[in-house]
């Protein structure tokens, strides 16, 4: 069931939302080389709980308050202190906060140091493919132009798109309904976009395949071909003349 949010729930997640971009503005510069994966979720477990909000991802058994997926990991990667930063690296962050049981959700992913030519336009892309996302999210259209205006995209540019992870509906749990999916499909619902609607749209793309496998943790995603992968969201809300990226820094 779909869950249309009212204005004081919309203002709720908003607040979430801005303190999540908050604690992106502080934690995207300290992404260099060296900086360990239990380093980046120390951070945020700190930033967050003196700031009064909970990791989101605790409600989900994630072992961590930011998933930090490096390469060929697309999401879900574990945080530990054997996971060091190198340069080249492609990083993903993916962080939630649950502030007074409002959720909020988005995804950065950074190069470090000197990246190739077509790692940066990954990251390019992966970014042009959120935001033709955001804007097909708008009250009247479909969560299929969502699907389709991410893909098009993507493939345009020759880069692979994950089919078996997508977005969703989020604001009062951590995954809600409707799935929206990076894939445009002929199967499965296809919900018309409302106002009071909230939506996390995660373009995950890579440099080679669209397929995926989930390692032995039980958590971490990576690509079937270990190419490079790169994971950018936003949570936003549609209104009745607008769609408001409530995650924007």
């Amino acid at each position: 069931m779909i869950r249309i949010k009212n204005e004081k729930q919309i203002n709720g997640i908003r607040k979430s939302c801005k303190l999540l971009a908050a604690l992106y503005e502080e934690l995207l510069p300290m992404i260099k080389e060296g900086i360990t994966a239990a380093d980046i979720d120390e951070y945020c477990k700190n930033f967050i709980k003196a700031n009064g909000g909970t990791p989101a991802w605790y409600s989900e058994d994630f072992p961590g308050a930011v998933c930090v997926s490096i390469n060929e990991e697309v999401i879900h990667g574990i945080p530990s202190r054997r996971k060091v930063v190198k340069a080249g690296d492609l990083v993903s962050l993916d962080i939630g906060i649950n502030l007074d049981g409002y959720i909020s959700d988005a995804a950065k992913t950074v190069g470090v140091g000197k990246i190739s030519p077509r790692e940066s336009e990954l990251i390019e892309v992966t970014k042009a493919c959120l935001d033709a996302g955001i804007a097909a999210c708008k009250a009247g259209n479909r969560i299929g132009d969502i699907s389709r205006a991410v893909y098009n995209i993507a493939r345009s540019a020759g880069f692979g798109v994950v089919y078996e992870y997508c977005g969703h509906g989020v604001g009062l749990d951590v995954h809600e309904d409707p799935n929206v999916p990076n894939v445009p499909s002929k199967r499965g619902p296809n919900h018309r976009i409302v106002p009071g609607m909230v939506i996390a749209i995660e373009p995950m793309i890579t440099l080679g395949t669209d397929d995926v496998e989930l390692l032995s943790d039980g958590w971490t995603v990576v690509t079937a071909d270990k190419s490079r992968a790169c994971h950018i969201e936003h949570t936003v809300a549609v209104f009745g003349d607008h769609t408001e990226i409530l995650t924007a820094l």
